[in-house]
């Protein structure tokens, strides 16, 4: 059956078999009415459109090649399956530009620029992916000592060669939910990169990532040194000019970060909740570079080793944050191994917990749960602090430098809590540099201020 709709002649399906004749005979726009099943996993031919309906694979689901459209569409498979996927093939060219707009799937979206694909453009408009399970994906990017998990989204280019481009605007994509988290990342854009997570290869380059709410648990056994995954992952090779975080991200399990950065993002903007309920997960990790972060929305982590905010490697000039709250044993506020030049935290930067095991670099290792930690080699120039600055952990330092911090400011001073710990504990340049005169600093059962040496 056919009809016309604003100049497009559909053809409307009601059953499997129709579905798949006009798969087969390359009708260029499919309108699906109705719940369908049965079918094994369907190509759409290049330039066709498919609306409409719910479909139901047993298996993989649909497979794009060139200038696709997939519109107010649902696609059920399993959810180790792909439910949306592309080909790579002899004859698959470039994508053309992909669209999926207001589409909903159980199963991974997995956009790949592979073997003949080289080129491209892919556009999404609303997608939701209501479960996936992605911890059987054999290809994982590896860098900075450990494996990262496939999201429930993964848009990759492979291609070794920088002539090899990808470009995306990805809008309002959506993952899990709290009763039926992804296993695995949740939204996940990157390129090539080398073996220590650097970009060196095919690149995809995004205008906006926009998403909404993400729920993943990456059921990484407990203890696992080299595998994680993130809520929002942007991967080595991906170059961001905008990400916005616009609806909450949680992450539940082991090793789970919230939002992970190894790419190249202009500005990071997250205007909902990130939090972190498991074990060595982190609100947000920098291992690229970032020019603005901005996270108006409170950040708080649970669980041992879950950290706040950390900047392992790469540059970001500017961050920001409404606050930071960590609660667990080992579970770091903020850590600065690299240079930070403004830190601005508008309310307060609180831990709670003494010293527990955290993943570090692909290394288990044990951390006291101090508020602020700048490392040797890290320096903050200028930290702002609305709020207060406090840890309650036993034999814990709230504020520990050993690299340096040239300014420090704190509304409602440095605090120490715990039994026998100390407040402030200076080491390398900021010993000598740091002026605290103007910060309250009080310690319930230690020392105020301790120097190097002493």
């Amino acid at each position: 059956m056919t009809d016309g709709d604003g100049g497009t002649r559909w053809t409307r399906v009601t059953t499997a078999a129709e579905l798949m004749d006009a798969v087969r005979d390359e009708a260029p726009a499919i309108h699906v009415d109705g719940t369908l099943r049965g079918m094994p996993m369907l190509t759409l031919a290049p330039g066709v459109r498919l609306r409409g309906g719910t479909l139901v694979f047993g298996a993989r689901g649909l497979r794009l090649t060139r200038d696709n459209t997939l519109e107010d569409v649902t696609v059920h498979c399993p959810d180790h399956e792909i439910a949306v996927g592309n080909t790579g093939g002899a004859g698959a060219a470039g994508l053309g530009t992909l669209t999926l707009r207001r589409v909903r799937t159980r199963g991974q979206v997995l956009l790949l620029a592979a073997d003949d694909v080289r080129s491209g453009h892919v556009a999404v408009e609303g997608l939701t992916v209501e479960a996936a399970d992605l911890r059987g994906r054999a290809a994982r990017p590896h860098g900075f000592g450990v494996d990262a998990l496939q999201g429930a989204f993964t848009l990759w280019n492979l291609h070794a060669d920088p002539a090899a481009v990808i470009t995306a605007e990805l809008l309002d994509i959506a993952a899990g939910s709290a009763a039926e988290p992804v296993r695995g990342s949740g939204v996940f854009v990157g390129g090539h990169g080398s073996w220590e997570g650097t970009g060196d290869g095919g690149t995809v380059r995004v205008g906006l990532l926009r998403t909404g709410e993400i729920h993943t648990d990456g059921g990484i056994p407990e203890g696992t040194p080299d595998l994680i995954s993130g809520g929002v992952f942007v991967i080595s090779g991906a170059r961001v000019e905008k990400v916005h975080t616009a609806g909450s991200v949680t992450t539940y399990g082991q090793n789970d970060m919230v939002l992970d950065n190894w790419g190249q993002v202009v500005d990071w903007e997250a205007t909902a909740p990130v939090t972190s309920k498991g074990p060595s997960g982190i609100g947000f990790v920098n291992f690229g570079d970032i020019d603005r972060l901005d996270v108006r929305a409170p950040l708080t982590t649970h669980g041992v080793g879950a950290r706040g905010f950390n900047v392992y490697e790469g540059t970001l000039r500017h961050a920001a944050f409404d606050s930071i709250t960590t609660t667990g044993d080992g579970a770091v506020g903020v850590q600065v191994s690299k240079d930070l030049p403004y830190l601005d935290i508008r309310g307060d930067l609180v831990t709670a917990g003494g010293i527990g095991s955290s993943l570090v670099r692909g290394v288990q290792l044990d951390l006291a749960a101090t508020a602020l930690s700048v490392k040797p080699g890290g320096r903050i120039g200028r930290m702002t602090v609305g709020g207060r600055i406090a840890g309650s952990g036993d034999g814990v330092v709230t504020v520990d430098v050993d690299g340096a911090l040239d300014r420090l400011t704190a509304g409602g001073g440095i605090r120490a809590e715990g039994r026998g710990a100390d407040a402030v504990r200076l080491a390398g340049a900021a010993d000598r540099r740091l002026d605290l005169s103007g910060v309250e600093i009080t310690a319930a059962d230690g020392r105020t201020v301790v120097h190097a040496g002493e």
